[in-house]
């Protein structure tokens, strides 16, 4: 018989593959969460300790990805801090207002206005602008991978031995 702490877990669990892919849900965060939630019903027994690091640290790593992937790039393309941090800005605002692709559009439009005023460079503008919104849409697709990884390996090691 499967026990509600299971159900919960899981859900958690595929919750957290979903809200890698859905705005404003932290994907990393409810893997992690059913993670400590199945291993707190389980008595602190299950799934073992090895496993429960490993997958703990897909976790952090996806909560890693998911805050400072879209920075990391931008700053890869060459923005300054100050440009991240505004498109960081920019690009949530419009998320909340027009949805993801509200996202794309200001990260992009505020990293390349803001790195063409800085220095006044067409081709490193665009540059700086197609790295960071490129750079988010890798860490989407990072933390599926992450989280489908924390989920297979939780039904593996738990539900299946």
């Amino acid at each position: 018989m499967v026990d509600a702490v299971t159900v919960l877990a899981v859900a958690l669990l595929v919750g957290g593959v979903v809200g890698t892919v859905v705005p404003l849900i932290p994907g990393g965060l409810l893997s992690l969460a059913g993670l400590g939630l199945y291993w707190w019903g389980s008595g602190f027994t299950e799934p073992g300790t090895i496993t429960l690091v490993v997958l703990a640290l897909l976790g952090s790593l996806t909560v890693i990805v998911e805050f400072f992937g879209g920075s990391i790039a931008a700053r890869a393309g060459g923005a300054s801090w100050v440009t991240t941090a505004a498109a960081a800005v920019v690009g949530i605002v419009l998320m909340v207002v027009t949805g993801p692709l509200g996202l794309l559009v200001g990260l992009f439009g505020t990293v390349f206005v803001l790195e063409f005023v800085r220095n006044g460079e067409l081709e490193g503008s665009t540059r700086s602008a197609v790295y960071t919104t490129v750079g988010v849409l890798a860490s989407t697709a990072i933390q599926v991978l992450l989280t489908s990884a924390i989920l297979f390996g939780f039904v593996v090691a738990v539900i299946l031995f």
